[in-house]
């Protein structure tokens, strides 16, 4: 089977345990108003201007050869505890390539994913069979506000979070802490009460807003129009968090 990346980044030290090889996977269902990553929106090979040349962000590739490749750093994986993480974009939007890919390399290679956790509970739960770690993002727990700035609803999320938390898989929760959409002391009160019981949680790693976000969206032909104020620092809440007794990393 044939899948569509856009990148692979070897020594990876934020991305799961370890030193880690990161798969960037293209193609996302939501489409967030920080998102740095605009070339990862799209499933398809697209044109990206860079200075004076054209490229093309994303290649497809085989689930065999992307296996085979990443299978070659297998002993230096294993010498430091790491492994490989897929990313994107949304993983879940390419399940069965990589459930392909999974199956090819793990159990030899310690395999994470970091994801929205938006996608159908049956493909989220097939997924998660074959991982050994996750890095699940949380964007914002109000389904109102999460469609404002995602364009899409957190039920399927939140419900996959309730899956994984269940799952007995270790796990780390992201938050991009974005200023004015969800840095308030209600939504990290809401993630508390979401965690408060997740017995296989490692962590809560805060995200801080990457104010180079914008950066790469002329080089797509896409425009950057974020409604909220860029030049804000967001505010940390990490107290809410430790009371509950959470470990907190700030990245």
């Amino acid at each position: 089977m044939k899948g569509t990346i856009f990148s692979i980044e070897e020594f990876a030290i934020n991305d799961g345990p370890g030193i880690r090889t990161t798969v960037f996977l293209k193609g996302c269902p939501l489409r967030c108003e920080w998102c740095h990553n605009p070339e990862g929106l799209s499933p398809k090979p697209q044109l990206m201007k860079k200075r004076d040349e054209t490229v093309v962000s994303g290649e497809e590739i085989d689930s065999g050869e992307l296996a085979k490749q990443l299978l070659r750093n297998e002993k230096i994986f294993r010498l430091n505890k790491g492994g490989v993480t897929f990313t994107g974009g949304e993983p879940l939007m390419q399940a069965d390539f990589l459930l392909e890919v999974l199956g090819e390399i793990r159990p030899h290679i310690h395999c994470a994913m970091e994801t929205s956790g938006y996608a159908g509970e049956e493909v989220f739960r097939k997924v998660l069979d074959n991982l050994d770690f996750v890095l699940f993002d949380c964007k914002q727990t109000d389904d109102e506000l999460h469609r404002k700035y995602t364009r899409v609803s957190n039920r399927p999320i939140l419900r996959n979070l309730s899956i994984l938390k269940e799952s007995g898989k270790d796990f780390v929760l992201r938050i991009p802490l974005i200023p004015g959409v969800n840095d308030t002391m209600e939504n990290f009160r809401a993630v508390s009460d979401l965690i408060k019981d997740a017995q296989h949680l490692q962590r809560v790693e805060l995200l801080r807003y990457n104010k180079m976000a914008g950066a790469k969206y002329s080089m797509v032909g896409m425009d950057y129009e974020p409604s909220f104020d860029t030049e804000a620092e967001p505010r940390l809440h990490t107290d809410i968090l430790e009371e509950a007794g959470v470990e907190v990393l700030v990245l």
